[in-house]
């Protein structure tokens, strides 16, 4: 073969080599805009989906929440009253805890207290708040936010439920680097203490354990239970 033929035949073969790696491997500019293009449309998904949550959450707090609180106004007994104001408080959680921030250890604290004297001020039951001065105050996350709101305030339910106390005392205190809760009733005799296992109680079980901690259910020192919490305290405390 000729030298012309074999450069010939090498310029051949090096042009069939190219289209072929061309075909395999995709062009650098058409494969970023696909990213780009992927990536805008993820994005407007999202949007489109925040918008259509955050729809709802305002359907559910402005139909459904005043609903509620037409029967929480009408209701005709107390008792009445204050499970509608649960089931309000639960919508609320929902709704609000599913968005934004929802902020430290005492700032959740806070909210549980103001929430727990509302509630309990409507049914002529007493609070009596007991927090440790120099609580460490780190961010809470969304679940741990709503765990500790809802064991608390399936304590003080199951309070109201069974003892028809004259007043509920909440206390709360650190040891080391775990944070103690407990809510005591001041009603009925004090001895042996029996938890069921409906619901609730296996809820407030399950909260605790999401909350690396544990609950426990132990006769009060002046009569009635006392609903112990224990959990770490949350990453950035001092």
């Amino acid at each position: 073969m000729s030298t012309a033929a074999l450069v010939l035949a090498a310029l051949v073969l090096g042009a069939l080599v190219g289209f072929a790696l061309s075909r395999r491997m995709p062009r650098g500019p058409d494969a970023a805009a696909q990213a780009q293009t992927a990536e805008r449309h993820r994005l407007e998904r999202a949007q489109a989906a925040a918008e259509e949550r955050e729809r709802i959450y305002n359907d559910l707090h402005d139909d459904i929440g005043a609903k509620l609180l037409n029967l929480i106004y009408a209701a005709e007994k107390p008792a009445h009253a204050d499970l509608a104001r649960s089931v309000l408080q639960d919508l609320r959680d929902v709704v609000t805890r599913s968005r934004g921030t929802p902020g430290s250890l005492l700032e959740v604290l806070a909210d549980i207290r103001a929430e727990s004297e509302q509630r309990l001020g409507a049914l002529g039951v007493g609070l009596v708040w007991e927090q440790e001065d120099g609580l460490p105050d780190p961010a809470m996350d969304h679940g741990q936010a709503l765990h500790l709101y809802r064991i608390v305030r399936e304590a003080v339910t199951n309070a109201l439920r069974h003892a028809r106390p004259a007043s509920i005392r909440i206390r709360v205190r650190r040891a080391a680097r775990t944070l103690m809760l407990d809510v005591t009733d001041a009603g009925g005799a004090a001895g042996a203490v029996e938890v069921g296992a409906g619901r609730g109680t296996t809820g407030m079980q399950e909260r605790a354990a999401e909350l690396h901690g544990s609950i426990s259910w132990t006769p009060g020192t002046q009569g009635g239970t006392k609903v112990v919490l224990q959990f770490p305290l949350p990453e950035g405390a001092a």
